[in-house]
């Protein structure tokens, strides 16, 4: 009797074998096409680490800046920190963080671009996650309950699946 638990998974899941087993997408017979991914999130602190940051009075230094230099190193290291991406030519990195005095704390937005086979959605949430841990690092001094939230794709264009848009959250 055919156990009928074991079905083809690479039809179903692309990181999957026949068997079931991790492996890489072979992107060898796609087209390089222009891809664009943009990600956000968003970093909660309480009052006085906000201002604290925002005045640049702070025990590590330049928070914002070194953030924003985290995330974008830690897009073009994707493929080294998650296991199954390929590895790709980074045209455009972009990484904003911007102030939100009522939250209070700050909005992370990452832009990552290229031409290549596959897109580019993992190096912009990467991006948005080192820098936001990077936020936390270099003000953790200051207060330990700083919160990492909503990290999530807000848009990315080309690729055969076609562009997608995310609503806010």
């Amino acid at each position: 009797m055919q156990d009928n638990s074991q079905k083809n998974f690479s039809a179903e899941l692309s990181h999957l074998d026949s068997q079931g087993q991790a492996q890489m997408v072979d992107v060898s017979g796609k087209a390089s096409t222009v891809r664009q991914a943009v990600a956000v999130g968003r970093v909660r602190m309480q009052t006085e680490t906000f201002n604290a940051i925002q005045d640049g009075n702070t025990p590590k230094g330049d928070v914002l800046a070194t953030a924003r230099i985290a995330g974008i190193m830690a897009a073009k290291q994707t493929s080294n920190l998650i296991p199954l991406c390929h590895s790709l030519p980074l045209q455009k990195v972009t990484v904003e963080i911007t102030p939100d005095f009522q939250l209070p704390g700050y909005h992370i937005q990452a832009t990552v671009k290229t031409k290549a086979e596959t897109g580019v959605e993992m190096e912009a949430l990467t991006a948005v996650s080192v820098a936001a841990l990077t936020l936390y690092d270099m003000a953790k001094a200051l207060e330990k309950s700083i919160q990492i939230e909503s990290i999530y794709l807000v848009s990315k264009t080309g690729g055969k699946s076609g562009d997608y848009s995310a609503s806010e959250l």
